[in-house]
């Protein structure tokens, strides 16, 4: 099956020499949920801009539905809805009528039961009669998404969608955009929230300096590079590990009172049953076990390299 957005060795060379995108190649497949992360600077907004047809590539090809988005702009646009991080909606408009002439801006025709549909899906129905001006920052936040979707797009680009918002608001939102992707649109995300993505993408694609770093599934990239830390609190501190400990990539903290070791999950033998018979057999006494999964988070900030703003 052809995917749904095809991105290949695309550049982007502003003209003051500034190389935003170096070789961006990238397939998004029809339905999923993928989260773009990088830090500020990372081609984020560029390569989002290309897609959409904001900003014409230097080299390569996109194609979104299989159009060009250059030399078949129409049509490919037609199949795009972008929800910008800004929010800049007319205050005075009631939520109705912005979501209205969203839909007429790509020629559809009048379909007010479709709107209906959506405004109700994303909690806007009771607020379908209010100004902008009347509604707090997170359903100002959904009439941005509804407006994406008025033109029945097939892929909808999320650009930092819970900016701002409270927690509870932010979880309310990652439902919408599950739904969203079962009635079967392909979702971009990006966001400043490392547990977004790790709560609702299917897939993870880190961007660095213009270059896509890696893509992979979540769960596999959770399992390939995920890693556990054992930390083996001490009846009683220790000055140094002793000698017999040597060798097996432990650290001491918490002023001697916390041993800590890393262990890979994928590994046939984690090596925890002898080490815990090797600290008995030092002396050691231990007063409590503790284990930590690596996060997301974790696994972004070691690519990278520096954990920046973590989006």
């Amino acid at each position: 099956m052809q995917p749904m957005v095809e991105i290949s060795d695309v550049s982007k060379t502003y003209k003051d020499g500034f190389r935003a995108l170096n070789g961006v190649s990238l397939d998004i497949e029809d339905g999923e949920i993928l989260a773009l992360l990088g830090p500020n600077g990372a081609g984020k907004t560029t390569l989002i801009s290309a897609i959409c047809g904001i900003t014409r590539p230097t080299d390569g090809t996109i194609r979104v539905g299989g159009h060009d988005v250059v030399a078949e702009y129409r049509g490919a646009r037609a199949l795009v809805g972008l929800v910008p991080q800004e929010i800049n909606l007319e205050p005075f408009e009631r939520v109705m009528n912005t979501v209205r002439f969203s839909r007429g801006l790509f020629g559809k025709p009048k379909d007010d039961g479709f709107l209906e549909k959506i405004l109700r899906q994303l909690s806007l129905w009771d607020k379908r009669n209010a100004r902008i001006m009347e509604l707090s920052g997170g359903m100002k936040r959904r009439v941005l998404i509804a407006k994406a979707l008025a033109h029945e797009p097939r892929v909808l680009f999320l650009d930092e969608p819970t900016a701002g918002v409270d927690v509870e608001l932010r979880r309310d939102m990652w439902e919408v955009v599950r739904e969203l992707k079962l009635g079967g649109v392909t979702i971009i995300l990006t966001t400043h929230y490392i547990e977004e993505a790790e709560a609702i993408a299917d897939r993870i694609a880190v961007i660095d300096k213009g270059r896509i770093l890696l893509v992979e599934e979540k769960d596999a990239l959770m399992t390939r590079l995920g890693q556990k830390e054992l930390r083996i609190e001490l009846q009683e501190p220790i000055e140094a590990l002793p000698g017999a400990l040597a060798g097996r990539g432990l650290q001491l903290e918490e002023d001697g009172c916390v041993i800590v070791y890393t262990y890979d999950t994928a590994e046939e033998r984690t090596g925890i049953t002898s080490l815990i018979t090797d600290l008995s057999a030092a002396g050691l006494v231990l007063r409590d076990l503790q284990t930590r999964q690596n996060s997301l988070e974790d696994i972004f900030v070691g690519l990278v390299g520096d954990k920046g703003d973590a989006a």
